[in-house]
């Protein structure tokens, strides 16, 4: 069945992964989290009250998007943050924590809010969330399942 005439291309080893410091992140995660939503806690507060200040003016119009806030603000929030030049949220940054792409660059905004979606999706399912964990338990890198659906690594800045 094999042609002698065909020839395989050699196969050629990608770029070696850049070495990041993930030693001990799994429990700087826990309290970056817990700083992170006390801040989401204040903001999604202020723009709650400036929704319900609008309400009034506009017979409760914008009332009706105070649900899509809550989650505008908490995408909005990682977006910027992640995405930004310093690569963490306020709790990444209080724990020592940064987040980079796979290949150790900086990731982008949309990843940053995907990032964040897959996480909020699995914390409000104790199955996923259990999953989502368990992955960083197991795995040397210690990437969690949303780090790994989004290319992205949690590491110490």
């Amino acid at each position: 069945m094999s042609n002698p005439s065909y020839r395989q291309p050699p196969i050629v080893a990608l770029e070696d992964r850049p070495l990041q410091d993930t030693r001990g992140v799994l429990g700087s995660r826990l309290f970056a989290w817990i700083g992170d939503v006390v801040v989401l806690f204040i903001l999604g507060s202020m723009v709650w009250f400036l929704l319900a200040i609008l309400g009034i003016v506009t017979f409760g119009l914008t009332w009706l998007l105070m649900g899509g806030a809550t989650i505008a603000v908490a995408l909005g929030y990682a977006a910027i943050t992640i995405g930004g030049r310093k690569q963490a949220t306020l709790g990444m940054r209080m724990a020592g924590l940064r987040v980079e792409t796979a290949s150790g660059g900086r990731p982008d905004a949309l990843a940053a809010a995907v990032h964040a979606l897959f996480f909020y999706v699995a914390a409000g399912t104790v199955g996923l969330w259990f999953l989502d964990v368990a992955c960083g338990l197991v795995r040397e890198d210690r990437r969690l399942g949303h780090d790994i659906l989004t290319g992205l690594v949690v590491v110490r800045a």
